[in-house]
């Protein structure tokens, strides 16, 4: 059986391998569109390689999970060109946390949806809510969160335990 981290690792793959073999939009009006094939015959031997991998990956995943797979594939064409940005920020952004700091966050993912919709539904329009009101405060909380990423693990790590006493006191 394949982890977690494998499947969603394929269903990224699969995406990206989806995004490459449709093309894009900013493509010339006048040229021909290549085919998959073509555009799978331009790769790098390694890019082949890599995708026959996940090709295989996908193929040996029981029939529900290919079947999940490929909703989330067709969710992810849904998406408008920023929404899908704005994932594979965050994705770049989870892919650079230490381990212990992505099973934090894992964690936290994992209490959010132990709450039920409405619940989650009430705490994304508070804090929406409470952006809306309050828009130095979301500007505060985005430049933490740039800062943030730029910190070491040690760093991180340090700021965490003075939050910590801050919240002691």
């Amino acid at each position: 059986m394949l982890g977690r981290t494998t499947l969603t690792a394929v269903a990224v793959a699969l995406t990206v391998t989806a995004a490459l073999l449709m093309g894009t939009p900013a493509a010339a009006a006048n040229a021909p569109t290549p085919t998959p094939a073509e555009r799978f015959e331009k790769l790098p031997p390694e890019q082949k390689e890599a995708l026959r991998a996940k090709l295989r990956e996908f193929k040996a995943m029981p029939p529900a999970e290919q079947a999940r797979v490929r909703e989330n594939l067709q969710r992810w064409r849904q998406l408008p060109p920023e929404e899908r940005e704005r994932l594979r920020t965050n994705l770049r952004d989870f892919q650079r946390l230490s381990p212990p700091e992505r099973k934090a966050v894992r964690e936290q993912v994992r209490d959010l949806k132990g709450l039920s919709v409405e619940r989650r539904a009430e705490l994304r329009q508070r804090m929406r809510a409470y952006l809306r009101e309050h828009p130095e405060r979301r500007e505060q909380m985005m430049e933490n969160m740039r800062r943030w990423r730029q910190m070491s693990a040690e760093q991180r790590q340090e700021a965490r335990e003075r939050l910590r006493e801050r919240r002691r006191k």
